[in-house]
């Protein structure tokens, strides 16, 4: 077992301190090919904002100036911030939410890259929201999703905004609407609607519209599936990921639908819009992702599928063993995100368990590997604590997964910190994360638990969590303790859980329901249920009823899992963060939650961040977190 032999002897804040690893959360997103190089975002949490880049030529350029943010707030989630145009790029702006246009020399010029122009607004609708930015060269124009706040509604549509600011309403009538997608002709137009109270990782509809022609609801109206990144292939064909056979696979729509690719998940649960992770090539093949056993692998393969005339398409259908017609790509890295490609590599961001985000680009023809940005590796191997797989077994039969770190060194059996991640329907993944980096060089061992109701398992996986929530978690964190002591991996006298947003919610609802808990942290946890529900987004407004139930029919449900009101079964020291700006869990709900504990006489500690808002992003403040969080738990073993 990894980590069983001396002590450290070096301290570990000069291999891996708060600040290095605050640093190091850095990321990237909104990945496009495009004027013969790459756009791309990049998060920098020293500077707390997000810069367009444009890569070409060995060179790499900030389109953006200073005073801008590339980020979208549609659903209060974004994404599809930004997408490439004939002459550069369109991208939503994080204070104003409107579109800017950006030129940036694409036939050469100044600095090689043609030296950006300064941004310039197309849109001017204060009240409105943009994301999920795509460029119709048919139309000359933008298609993206509009949120637009009148009053105490909000409402969500289609929209047609042209480079020079003219906007049509295109679909409305929906309560949400995301992945809107033109053909090349610019006569077809597909979409993904869904209605309350469902969340679109439960079920959705896939719309098409035709010139001249009504909408027509392609696939999902009886509701009894998830659907999500509609695509038009070079053939003119539709296709889309659907959970139909319980796995999020990309179908072909048009002619007769069948899934493609292996029984396992090609997607994550789209919190955010913007996702690509399959990607139509031509000569019918496929560039996509998929999680086996919740590790992201990248694959190339051809396809099977029947086009409009009813004949077999492509030689072979993809699943089962490796075959001439599945190619995997990219082998050390264990999850991929925003899918590209143009004639001679596929690109995407990259994240492996040893390395920072990356960007990367594949040659087509053999697979070599180049990084163009990020990629970093900012521990050495002996530094380095890896994900090992985990599974255990709970409630009848059923199993809970998720990664194991051990610690890098120790000569004891370690404490534990248990991850809980937030949604709750989201997931964690076997990459370089600088937080369990952290700790794991400071002697603690990590589980980053993928609790049943995570995606990344199938749909019956990810809808178990379906009335359960407060309750199905607890039981999978009492397991996997079980399990991790009876293998003597762990001390089960020193575990601590902690998780954010809903995941704190998870981490108060066990520090009350397992006494073998040392303590925890909640960061922006919710511990009100009720006061949520009354206060959240149009989003995520109904969530609660579907994760624990009615609030008239089911308040005793809401009674036994509401932490402020079990606050006096605590017995353990929590550590609270939280940010005076956020509006989806409020300050006053966690401040309530503190004050029911000190009441009690527990040791408490509660920082609050002045200019944070829900989910912490300057660097100076993550690193401050957890400095305090780890000092509270070393008080306590």
């Amino acid at each position: 077992m990894q980590g069983l032999g001396c002590a450290v002897r070096t301290d570990p804040d000069s291999i891996w301190s708060a600040e290095q690893a605050a640093a190091a959360s850095a990321d990237f997103a909104e990945l496009h090919a495009a004027h013969g190089g790459v756009l791309w975002v990049a998060f920098d949490p020293l500077q707390a904002r997000c810069g367009l880049f444009f890569w070409r030529d060995e060179r790499c350029l900030e389109l953006t100036p200073a005073a801008f943010s590339v980020r979208s707030r549609v659903y209060e989630y974004g994404g599809g911030a930004c997408c490439a145009t004939e002459q550069g790029a369109a991208f939503v702006n994080e204070r104003d939410q409107q579109i800017y246009r950006i030129d940036i020399g694409v036939d050469g010029g100044a600095h090689g890259l043609g030296g950006p122009t300064s941004p310039y607004v197309i849109t001017d609708e204060p009240h409105c929201r943009y994301g999920d930015l795509s460029f119709v060269p048919a139309w000359q124009a933008l298609l993206a999703v509009e949120e637009s706040h009148e009053g105490d509604a909000v409402v969500h549509r289609l929209v047609r905004i042209g480079l020079t600011g003219k906007r049509d309403v295109l679909v409305e009538g929906a309560d949400f609407y995301a992945a809107p997608v033109a053909d090349s002709t610019g006569q077809r137009l597909a979409w993904i609607e869904w209605d309350r109270p469902l969340q679109p990782w439960v079920a959705t509809r896939l719309c098409q519209r035709e010139s001249g022609e009504r909408t027509r609801v392609l696939a999902g109206e009886a509701g009894d599936r998830s659907l999500q990144q509609p695509r038009f292939d070079a053939q003119g064909r539709l296709w889309v990921l659907s959970d139909k056979a319980g796995w999020w696979q990309p179908w072909c729509v048009d002619g007769q639908a069948q899934p493609q690719g292996a029984p396992y998940d090609h997607a994550s649960a789209p919190w955010q819009l913007g996702g690509r992770t399959y990607l139509p090539l031509e000569n019918d093949e496929l560039l996509l992702t998929r999680f086996e056993q919740g590790v992201g692998v990248l694959l190339g393969c051809a396809v099977r599928t029947s086009g409009l005339d009813g004949k077999t398409i492509g030689a072979h259908y993809l699943g089962g063993p490796a075959t001439p017609y599945e190619r995997r790509l990219a082998g050390d890295f264990t999850r991929f995100r925003s899918l590209a490609a143009d004639t001679e590599h596929f690109y995407c961001i990259a994240v492996a368990p040893d390395r920072l985000p990356t960007v990367l680009a594949i040659r087509r023809s053999d697979g070599a590997l180049r990084i163009l940005a990020g990629g970093e590796t900012p521990l050495s191997e002996e530094h380095l604590a890896r994900p090992q797989p985990f599974s255990c077994t709970v409630g009848e039969g059923e199993h809970c997964h998720g990664f194991f770190y051990s610690p890098v060194s120790t000569k004891e059996r370690p404490p534990l910190v248990i991850f809980l991640h937030g949604g709750p329907t989201s997931a964690c993944y076997p990459v370089f994360d600088p937080r369990i980096a952290f700790w794991t060089l400071r002697s603690f061992a990590v589980l980053d638990l993928n609790y049943r109701g995570s995606s990344g398992y199938g749909r019956g996986y990810r809808l178990r969590l379906a009335g359960q929530w407060g309750e199905l978690e607890v039981e999978d964190i009492r397991a996997a303790i079980e399990a991790l002591a009876g293998e003597g991996r762990i001390d089960p006298q020193r575990v601590f859980v902690r998780g954010g947003s809903a995941g704190g919610f998870s981490a108060l609802r066990a520090l009350a329901e397992l006494p073998q808990l040392r303590g925890g942290a909640s960061l922006y946890g919710v511990s009100d249920p009720l006061a949520l529900r009354r206060l959240t987004h149009k989003f995520e407004a109904d969530y609660l009823d579907w994760l624990i139930g009615d609030p008239e029919l089911d308040a005793e449900r809401y009674r036994r899992r509401t932490p402020l009101l079990q606050a006096e079964q605590i017995e353990v020291p929590v550590i609270f963060f939280q940010g005076a700006l956020d509006n989806v869990v409020v300050p006053s709900q966690t401040e309530a939650m503190v004050e029911a504990l000190r009441s009690r006489g527990l040791p408490v500690e509660y920082r609050l961040f002045a200019e944070e808002r829900h989910g912490f992003r300057q660097a100076a403040n993550l690193a401050e977190a957890l400095r305090a969080e780890h000092a509270f738990y070393q008080r306590l073993i």
